[in-house]
């Protein structure tokens, strides 16, 4: 790959990349409508084939549409990542119109992440041999990919590398260490009494739900980056009745697998403190850390390219939130974040992209994927991995 002349190819591609975010922002896609996902995932394929010049594998799971493309004859090497569902309902566009403006652009799910996927597939076009590059995109990542979670982990397993184009953190930061995550459900049973005649023949679920809060809350580690946030809750039918049962949620972030194995423990260890009461929980780990040692050879190989393409090096950044990265370097694969969109804003009134970072952030996935072929291609094939053909649509 010419890396003299790509950021240059990639600046005289950029019309067509706006008009293909357009055509991705202005088909809603929220993650509970399956028709809309539908929709959407025919838009992706669409400039998809347009682009890379072939359809990709159609995998439809739970009646979500996930999208495959496998490149090449070459076997699997590369994986590019991405999600076409947004957390926008249908009916956004009308308040959050697609524009650009003062070189902003702006659209339900711009930034995060359909300027992505746009960005993926035209950094895979100027490869001069695409062979070994899967591009991945699934219909269900802002709901955890409770659909996709295998398929994107039976992807990952083996390859050189894992590039997911999540949007970049603020200032244009990769994202080299995402905190693990874990859910769980905490329901109290009690007894129910009439609150005035007779309380004391009762057994408080609010009482109880109340010390398991605090309990709950008490196993967070600040030093180390651990945070057990109890969330939703309730208890109780009626203002005089003693509560007979209760019930929250609690969201667990954790920086390594250590801490999310002791989170586990604990809760499962809870114990009632009022008589009479009980306490079950459900949940568990629904993804494992990002470390930083998963991306630290890709981050040091995104600076070096940088420099080669004339470009700033790049900063990078610890974040608390999960993606479908999570999911590749739980599997071994080596994995770097946040190489999608420069911008703001996810999941707020104010998502934006700025379209002068447009053409570097693709010139970069670009040149890295060249430079991961390269080096795949002169050692052996990754282990377990079979050789598979040019991919064909599967309708």
């Amino acid at each position: 790959m010419d890396l003299t002349t790509l950021g240059a190819d990639m600046t005289a591609a950029l019309p067509e990349m706006l008009a293909d975010i357009e055509a991705l922002v202005t088909c809603e896609s929220p993650s509970s409508d399956l028709a809309a996902l539908a929709r959407s995932a025919d838009t992706v394929a669409r400039i998809g084939a347009q682009r890379l010049g072939v359809a990709p594998e159609r995998i439809v799971l739970d009646g979500r549409t996930h999208l495959r493309w496998r490149l090449g004859d070459g076997p699997p090497r590369v994986l590019l990542l991405g999600h076409h569902d947004t957390v926008w309902p249908i009916g956004t566009l009308t308040t959050h119109p697609f524009a650009v403006a003062t070189g902003v652009l702006r659209g339900p799910g711009c930034f995060d992440m359909k300027a992505g996927l746009v960005l993926a597939m035209h950094a895979a076009a100027r490869l001069p041999d695409p062979s070994g590059v899967t591009i991945l995109i699934n219909a269900d990542e802002e709901i955890g990919s409770p659909s996709s979670r295998t398929l994107i982990e039976t992807e990952a397993t083996g390859l050189a590398a894992a590039l997911v184009l999540e949007a970049a953190a603020d200032g244009g930061a990769l994202k080299t260490e995402r905190k693990g995550v874990s859910q769980y459900e905490v329901a109290v049973s009690g007894r129910a009494a009439h609150a005035g005649l007779e309380p004391e023949r009762g057994v408080n679920a609010t009482v109880e739900t109340a010390h398991q809060v605090l309990a709950v809350t008490a196993l967070a580690d600040p030093d180390r980056g651990t945070t057990v946030t109890p969330t939703l809750m309730s208890a109780g039918l009626t203002s005089n009745t003693v509560p007979a049962a209760g019930e929250f949620t609690v969201d667990v972030r954790v920086r390594d697998v250590a801490e999310q194995h002791r989170i586990d423990a604990a809760m499962r260890a809870l114990q009632p403190t009022l008589d009479g009461a009980r306490v079950e929980i459900t949940g568990g780990p629904n993804c494992p850390p990002l470390a930083a040692e998963a991306s630290a050879a890709l981050y040091a190989r995104a600076v070096a390219v940088a420099a080669d393409l004339g470009l700033p090096p790049p900063i990078r950044a610890a974040v608390g939130g999960g993606s479908d990265g999570n999911f590749t370097a739980g599997v071994g694969t080596p994995t770097l974040d946040g190489l999608g969109a420069v911008g703001g804003g996810a999941h707020a009134d104010d998502e934006h992209v700025l379209v002068a970072e447009l053409p570097a952030c693709a010139a970069l996935v670009a040149a890295l994927v060249a430079g991961l072929l390269d080096e795949a291609s002169a050692g052996p094939s990754p282990a377990g991995r079979s050789r598979r053909s040019r991919t064909r649509s599967r309708e």
